[in-house]
């Protein structure tokens, strides 16, 4: 029986176990195949407190880790297959460690960004290939910028880019964007960005120092053509990585746990969710790691509750 079972490793995920270690409350943590998450793909981080000359994603991660395993914090490798979550003690199946209880869990298990498929693209991830404008962005000043789709947050991250890149291009298969009409237009009355609609990305082409090129095919005629190009933002949304919950926890349209409001809390009682995988705005390492901190909070404070109350009854049946 555990106390606190936390799924993922993130600035979440190692933000909570951080705080739960520290209360001596001697969370598990499990981590799956990318321990760290989304940032241990990021090279350079800049804009996390504490690090005036930057530091490097998978550094950041592992020294969170080290953090949490100061104060007690275990950490084991696996892959949650099945929660259930009908009543107390939670029962996880953890592929590689069987069944394992625990009186309340932490999910943080991120959002997986949605990526093209095409060749060269997995290579040159942090050689040029991103998908986070504010993240990035930086690294790309006066240079040539393209941003892959057509939604909400690809006219989002080309406006943000446009502050950096000497031109920035949006490239999308369609002839027509998915982006509400505010976006668009806002988009559009940026001097700075250009556009290749109805072209589809074939490839990202890359050197010793990077990416210098995407090839992309013109869907009207046929030909194919490449652009050249310093940085690729690929903007064609996140996956909330929520699917091994069954449906047990309440999700909005998008498959992101709802949380009560100011808190992490979530529809079943002893259940806490913090970073990505309940945050489709921000989603930076610094507010996942706040998110962390208040699920640690709440399930702490959770957990006190419910042994005070245990305590109560069984003070009232030995009267």
């Amino acid at each position: 029986m555990h106390k606190t079972i936390i799924i993922g490793t993130g600035p979440a995920g190692l933000t909570a176990a951080i705080y739960l270690a520290r209360a001596n409350l001697n969370p598990l943590i499990i981590e799956g195949p990318q321990p760290g998450g989304q940032l241990t793909t990021t090279t350079e981080v800049e804009n996390f407190p504490g690090f005036p000359e930057g530091v490097t994603g998978p550094e950041l991660m592992d020294q969170m880790r080290k953090q949490a395993e100061r104060f007690g914090a275990e950490f084991r490798t696996g892959w949650v297959n099945a929660i259930d979550m009908s009543s107390r003690p939670f029962k996880l199946s953890v592929e590689g460690m069987g069944d394992l209880t625990a009186e309340s869990i932490i999910i943080s298990t991120g959002a997986s960004a949605k990526y093209l498929g095409i060749e060269g693209e997995q290579e040159n991830i942090g050689r040029g290939v991103s998908t986070c404008a504010t993240c990035d962005g930086f690294f790309f000043r006066g240079k040539k910028i393209i941003v892959i789709g057509g939604g909400d947050s690809a006219m989002e991250e080309a406006n943000f880019l446009s502050r950096f890149g000497s031109e920035v291009r949006v490239v999308n298969r369609r002839t027509e964007l998915r982006a509400s009409k505010v976006m668009q237009d806002r988009a559009r009355a940026n001097g700075k960005i250009v556009w290749s609609l109805d072209n589809t990305p074939l490839g990202v082409v890359a050197g010793e120092k990077g990416v210098t090129g995407l090839r992309v095919r013109n869907n009207a005629t046929g030909e194919e053509e490449l652009l050249e190009v310093d940085g690729i933002f690929v903007a064609i949304g996140h996956t909330p990585n929520t699917k091994f919950l069954g449906g047990q926890i309440t999700t909005d349209d998008h498959g992101y746990i709802t949380v009560v409001p100011g808190t992490t809390t979530t529809n079943v009682p002893g259940v806490f969710a913090c970073g990505d995988v309940q945050d489709n705005k921000y989603r930076q390492a610094i507010t996942a790691a706040g998110s962390g901190c208040m699920a640690a909070l709440d399930c702490e404070r959770f957990l006190d509750e419910a042994e005070a109350v245990s305590a109560s009854g069984v003070a009232q049946s030995q009267v």
